[in-house]
């Protein structure tokens, strides 16, 4: 068993990393007119309006290097996406920050101001699932580069102010000569199934009411995957964990996440929640599930994140009401 066409996992774009070495890419691709450009501001992408109906498949807005220059300060592009299968060049402009205090009058955000006439302000959450797979592929790299950006503007080696490398790949400290690449946090997500076949899934006190989901954690120093599944389990659910089969991964860049999908075998089945990463937990036979999502008393994740596939895995096929597609 294994997982595949997860939503942000999905892409028909080729790095092409080996042309991020040319120091004069993104200027090059900038002038060039066949370069299309895909604008952000924080975690808001422009997409083209077609339709009001939420559940109508959503394009990315391309525009020239231009036109993206107008959109989104400063003039010169982020990084560089790729290349498509037809042989077009992706850029990504963005606004990598908001000011603490803007001027009276001024908009917090870029995404505040009215979108150009035919496209509309959307985040990844909202429009994941909607978008095609280049698109998917073209939105969760963007996002992704851009965060790190936003947040890594100094060298953490002597504190000094770093400058973009490699077509938006790296940022070189002009002082000390450190190179700082994207980071990705590796975490993993799991069914944890009992002898009986049931399935184990628990609750912050944070989400919407009724919302239960399978558990997950971040993979520390020194750790195997492995070894995270069965130490998360113990710690947030009290419950002790043998085999652990890998499904499949997609990036969850909210902001830097990698999810690492597995099942897992539980050794014992009695639940001490810890109170702090989880509020309540406890095992569904599928015809339980079936039965407290008919009546509304637990909610899915949404159809963005692979929890509702890994959910839908063990359940044997999609569940008996489709999870919402927003968060």
């Amino acid at each position: 068993m294994s997982l595949a066409g997860l939503a942000l996992a999905r892409t028909t774009l080729d790095r092409d990393a080996a042309r991020r070495k040319d120091p004069e890419l993104l200027t090059r691709l900038g002038a060039d007119p066949g370069t299309r450009v895909i604008v952000l501001d924080g975690d808001n992408a422009l997409v083209e309006r077609t339709s009001d109906d939420p559940g109508t498949p959503v394009r990315l807005s391309r525009f020239d290097a231009r036109t993206a220059r107008h959109l989104v300060p400063p003039a010169e592009p982020l990084a560089y996406l790729g290349r498509d299968p037809d042989g077009t060049d992706y850029l990504t402009h963005a606004r990598l920050g908001v000011a603490s205090r803007p001027a009276p009058g001024m908009p917090q955000a870029l995404s505040d101001l009215p979108a150009p006439e035919g496209h509309r302000w959307a985040t990844l959450r909202e429009v994941g699932v909607l978008l095609d797979d280049t698109d998917a592929g073209l939105f969760t790299t963007a996002q992704a580069l851009v965060h790190w950006h936003a947040v890594h503007p100094r060298c953490s080696r002597c504190g000094e102010p770093t400058a973009i490398a490699e077509a938006g790949w790296m940022r070189r400290c002009p002082s000390c000569a450190g190179e700082h690449f994207p980071r990705t946090d590796p975490a993993v997500i799991m069914t944890v199934v009992d002898d009986e076949d049931r399935v184990l899934m628990g609750r912050q006190q944070s989400w919407p009411a009724g919302r239960y989901s399978v558990l997950a954690g971040f993979v520390e120093p020194g750790e195997s995957i492995e070894a995270t599944v069965r130490r998360e389990v113990m710690e947030e659910a009290g419950v002790l964990v043998g085999e652990v089969t890998y499904l499949g991964s997609q990036p969850w860049p909210f902001p830097c996440s990698l999810m690492l999908g597995f099942t897992a075998r539980a050794l014992s089945t009695q639940v001490r929640v810890d109170g702090d990463e989880l509020a309540h937990a406890r095992w569904w036979s599928r015809e339980q599930l079936a039965a407290d999502i008919a009546a509304g008393e637990v909610v899915m994740p949404p159809g963005l994140s692979i929890s509702i596939r890994l959910i839908e895995a063990w359940y044997g096929g999609p569940l008996p009401v489709r999870p919402d597609t927003t968060f």
